[in-house]
């Protein structure tokens, strides 16, 4: 049975990896509302589903509950199935959710990913509920009159209150699905525990030791140029697998780290395993740069730059460095300088989130950096909104312009990787490529060529002739 957990096993706040992703929407009434195939349609956004929560939540003060479900074996099954079958599964497995659970909202996330939203009086009737949906996925889905058997994993949320924040309630979905992933258990997060908040002071006092143990671990993303239809690099990002929290996200640990004077000391050890990884990524003949986040703190800390510089100079890694608009503000004198000293190191240096903060042309034009990432912000609503796609073109023009390369941050779906390639945008990093994935699982994405079957398989969802994207 679906159990809730608190914080005291678990993180619930992420990095906006999941939270707010473009989607392609689908509705599927209830048995109860006129059958499980009373209507499957395209809708709106992910905030009009979770509006509809929240306004059953004004008159009954209900519990609302977000839930992602993952086909775990969605590469298998593709395979056995032909990639045209193995794309619809998702609708597959929304038809046999809508006939469980009365009242449910559920909406295609990805071809191998949906999201569930409903209400319950309690979340012990919500965990009912889940516990329902996992069972029945112990029975074969049959498929063209073929039984086959699904793996699902399922990562949930549950919140109380209509003042709970919505991206609160995905982020902690998303949180629950990558424990999910780990342990091939349904996670269940309650959001109401007193102790949901981290105490960050016990957190300081944990990190050194978490570091020293080996808590801390890396996943790595990958960026796919555009033209060339080839993983050009990958980003590194660093996690932590608490042994009572559970998995914890950087976006918990990271300002902790920062706080705790600790935050150099976790950036070595990271690039330190990822030269090691990058090791063993050469000896499977895979030679490609591998991007580690820096933060503005360090950027500012010269012993750092030395120690780094120091470092590199003993390897021969190809590493770049992304660091954020915001850091380089901060100070921006001794930002352009030490990042001066990481470029003659032969470190590619990255503009993270651009256009997130307070954007300045004028320190742009000084920084030693050859790539320019948009934030995903922008990319995710690319497809549905007027202003966001004069912004992204008009962003990708200055960086070319700057001789710098584009990626954009936040791919999710076809169309949007379509209209960046027809803006002549140069890489795009995102979930419709593939989630953050761990070295091993990395290895194998990269022998299969995982970017091309994710992307739809279609070299025309990368590629547009170059006098297409000039006029557009």
């Amino acid at each position: 049975m679906a159990t809730l957990v608190g914080a005291s096993t678990s993180a619930v706040a992420i990095t906006a990896e999941h939270a707010g992703i473009a989607r392609e929407f689908v509705q599927v009434h209830s048995a109860r509302a006129g059958g499980a195939d009373a209507g499957v349609r395209g809708r709106g956004g992910k905030r009009e589903l979770h509006r509809a929560s929240n306004d059953r939540h004004v008159e009954g003060r209900l519990w609302s509950v977000l839930g992602l479900c993952e086909i775990a074996n969605f590469a298998s099954l593709r395979r056995h199935l032909g990639r045209a079958r193995a794309d619809s599964l998702v609708l597959d497995v929304a038809r046999r959710i809508s006939g469980l659970v009365p009242d449910i909202r559920i909406a295609a996330a990805g071809r191998s990913l949906i999201e569930i939203c409903f209400e319950r009086e309690t979340p012990e009737a919500a965990a009912d509920d889940i516990d329902r949906i996992r069972k029945s996925f112990q029975r074969t889905l049959d498929l063209d009159g073929e039984p086959y058997h699904l793996q699902m994993h399922f990562g949930v949320a549950a919140a109380p209150s209509v003042e709970d924040d919505e991206v609160l309630l995905a982020e902690a979905a998303e949180s629950a699905l990558e424990q999910a992933r780990a342990d091939g258990r349904v996670v269940m997060l309650d959001l109401s525990r007193a102790d949901l908040a981290f105490d960050k002071l016990t957190l300081m006092r944990e990190l050194p030791r978490a570091i020293a143990n080996g808590e801390m671990f890396l996943q790595y993303q990958p960026k796919v140029h555009v033209r060339r239809q080839e993983i050009a690099s990958a980003e590194a990002l660093v996690r932590w697998q608490h042994p009572t929290r559970g998995l914890i996200l950087p976006g918990d640990f990271i300002s902790v780290a920062e706080q705790a004077g600790e935050i150099s000391t976790l950036t070595l050890w990271t690039l330190r395993q990822v030269i090691e990884d990058q090791r063993k990524l050469r000896a499977d003949g895979f030679d490609m740069l591998l991007f580690v986040n820096i933060s503005g703190q360090l950027l500012a800390d010269p012993a750092f730059v030395n120690e780094v510089c120091e470092m590199l100079a003993n390897t021969d890694a190809k590493l770049g460095f992304e660091i954020t608009e915001t850091a380089v503000i901060r100070d921006p004198e001794s930002a352009i300088r030490h990042l001066q000293f990481f470029a003659d190191s032969g470190v590619t240096l990255a503009i993270d989130d651009y256009g997130a903060g307070l954007s300045s042309l004028a320190y742009l034009k000084k920084l030693p950096a050859r790539e320019l990432k948009i934030d995903k912000m922008f990319v995710m609503q690319l497809t549905s909104s007027n202003r966001d796609p004069l912004i992204v073109r008009s962003t990708i023009d200055l960086a070319h312009a700057l001789e710098m390369e584009v990626t954009a941050e936040g791919v999710e779906t076809p169309s949007a990787l379509a209209l960046l390639s027809v803006m002549g945008c140069d890489m795009v990093q995102g979930f419709l490529i593939s989630r953050p994935l761990g070295l091993d699982a990395f290895r194998k994405f990269l022998a299969d060529d995982g970017h091309l079957d994710n992307a739809n398989g279609h070299p025309a969802s990368f590629v547009r002739p170059e006098s297409f994207w000039k006029r557009a």
